[in-house]
């Protein structure tokens, strides 16, 4: 049994406790919502899940204090936004040599740090002194070798909150780490969750995928909205993926990351279900809703669209051309027409589906068959 604290209450953290909790461990909620966990405490009930029954042995504490202390694992669940002010407000209480899961998806607007980055930087700050003065030391100093594994890929809590079959990725430098993730996700032979769990150590090519698959998932929300059907969809999700695994490589991610289930599987759930967010909120774009009414009716963070100014200024440093994620962000932030950005992204120059590689495959081909010819030759 392993003791789990989970900083967050939304959908995907309490489906995710549940699961810990059911599996056998020791499983403490924590929000910064102190009515939400008056909530859930008494009636064992999730607004946005009402199919979920939240286990009695599950606790619930208003102590970020709490929620920290002697923990195998924590878990942040907070929307990406809150992530910074979280790790913040818990590092204090973190000791050396913890694990954290990272389960938020995103990209700081300012400092363009993915999530586990943001997580490292912010404990990594000294404490304070109190009260401004010299011998105001707390004390305390920030935790040293803390292991941060992100955790993603094709996931809805909504079917983890009623066990369903699920795949996802535990992503960390350190393998142990990530493997320890692993058994934790995946349970025991007598009290199996029900996930099956990847390891992968290209962290950042992970948390990229999970971050700007919410952007192309909105950008088929908006083709939907707009009455274009599945062949419109299907371009977007590949090319989309395209736009993605270009800006990685270029950042030093590895290519094969992109096509895993971090990164295709993720985006396939997001672009195509009706549990996504943001393909919700993107169809009520395309059918000419103002953005900040569509996060309004879909009633939860939409997290496309604050990784958008992100996006825009890594495809600027890294000289990347993302044709979707610069239009998708000009509907967004910039108040463009729906239909006539996408005839503008129908109308671009024509080009080759694989600029600069074909010829590579065709003379790799051509001088693996003169090698092959000439090893029959010699026999």
């Amino acid at each position: 049994m392993y003791k789990i604290g989970v900083l967050g209450a939304g959908t995907w953290g309490m489906a995710l406790a549940r699961m810990l909790c059911n599996a056998g461990n020791d499983v403490t909620v924590w929000s910064a919502l102190g009515e939400e966990i008056d909530a859930f405490s008494s009636t064992r009930r999730h607004p946005n899940l009402p199919d979920m029954v939240i286990p009695d042995e599950l606790a619930f504490t208003k102590s970020i204090e709490e929620v920290c202390r002697d923990k195998d694992i924590l878990l942040f669940a907070v929307p990406s936004v809150f992530v910074r002010g979280t790790a913040a407000a818990a590092g204090k209480y973190i000791p050396d040599g913890q694990v954290i899961v990272d389960v938020a998806k995103g990209i700081e607007a300012d400092t363009l740090m993915t999530m586990s980055e943001v997580i490292r930087s912010e404990l990594g700050k000294e404490p304070e002194k109190e009260d401004g003065g010299e011998g105001g030391d707390t004390g305390r100093r920030a935790p040293r070798n803390v292991k941060i594994v992100a955790l993603s890929g094709p996931t809805h809590a909504e079917e983890v909150a009623m066990d369903m079959p699920t795949t996802i990725v535990s992503a960390c430098e350190d393998i142990a780490a990530a493997e320890m993730v692993q058994d934790v996700f995946m349970g025991s032979p007598e009290k199996p969750t029900c996930m099956r769990v990847y390891t992968n150590t290209d962290v950042k090519g992970v948390e990229l995928c999970g971050a700007l698959k919410n952007i192309i998932a909105l950008s088929a929300g908006i083709s939907a909205g707009l009455g274009y059907g599945d062949n419109a969809r299907a371009a977007l999700i590949t090319r989309g993926l395209a736009e993605i695994e270009r800006l990685g490589v270029k950042m030093g991610c590895v290519e094969q990351t992109f096509y895993g289930l971090a990164g295709m599987g993720d985006l396939i759930v997001t672009a195509t279900s009706r549990h996504s967010r943001n393909n919700r909120a993107g169809f009520l774009i395309g059918r000419g809703e103002k953005p900040a009414e569509a996060v309004k009716k879909v009633g939860m963070v939409v997290e496309g669209i604050n990784a958008l100014p992100a996006a825009v200024r890594l495809a600027g440093r890294y000289d990347v051309e993302m044709p979707i994620v610069t239009l998708v962000d000009d509907i967004v932030n910039r108040g463009a027409d729906a239909a006539e950005t996408a005839a503008k992204l129908m109308g671009r120059r024509k080009k080759a589906e694989l600029p600069g590689r074909a010829e590579e495959y065709y003379f790799a081909r051509l001088l693996a068959e003169a090698i092959r010819s000439r090893q029959q030759d010699q026999t």
